[in-house]
């Protein structure tokens, strides 16, 4: 399965984009209000510039206490990203999300932020494909008499 067939089953395909300079207390309420766990930094919310996960506040909350929310989102997000194209193949995105140990992957094609997708996503479609090549399996066992 590829990227382009999950990000059409998903029942809200945006991406949620904060601006540069956005900061860690605003961006930790749109992932609250949002009930999302990532946020793509887009200054035009077309090219993306790094990402900020709940992961990355909680790590930078442990470090420097409950001042830290005053931080520019820049000053915390991943700015070197790991993104895939709707072409990509489903398994091999999951692939370099568990060897990266990272849930959340930007798509992006052209420089232009398309979707994004999830660890469970990912898991989802595999088990979509895993359900149905099973099916086929047994079918052919049963109408092979």
């Amino acid at each position: 399965m590829q990227v382009h067939h999950i990000l059409k089953n998903k029942a809200d395909d945006g991406v949620v984009t904060v601006p540069p300079g956005t900061s860690l207390r605003e961006a930790a309420k749109i992932l609250s209000e949002r009930r999302i766990g990532t946020v793509v930094i887009s200054a035009d919310g077309i090219e993306a510039q790094g990402i900020l996960s709940e992961r990355d506040i909680v790590r930078v909350l442990s470090m420097r206490g409950a001042a830290c929310l005053d931080t520019n989102v820049d000053d915390v997000m991943t700015k070197s990203l790991q993104t895939c194209t709707r072409t990509d193949q489903a398994d091999a995105v999951l692939q370099r999300m568990t060897d990266g140990r990272f849930r959340h992957m930007p798509v992006v094609e052209d420089g232009k932020l398309v979707g994004l997708i999830t660890l469970g996503d990912a898991v989802k479609a595999r088990l979509t494909e895993l359900a149905a090549e099973k099916d086929a399996l047994e079918s052919m066992v049963s109408n092979s008499w």
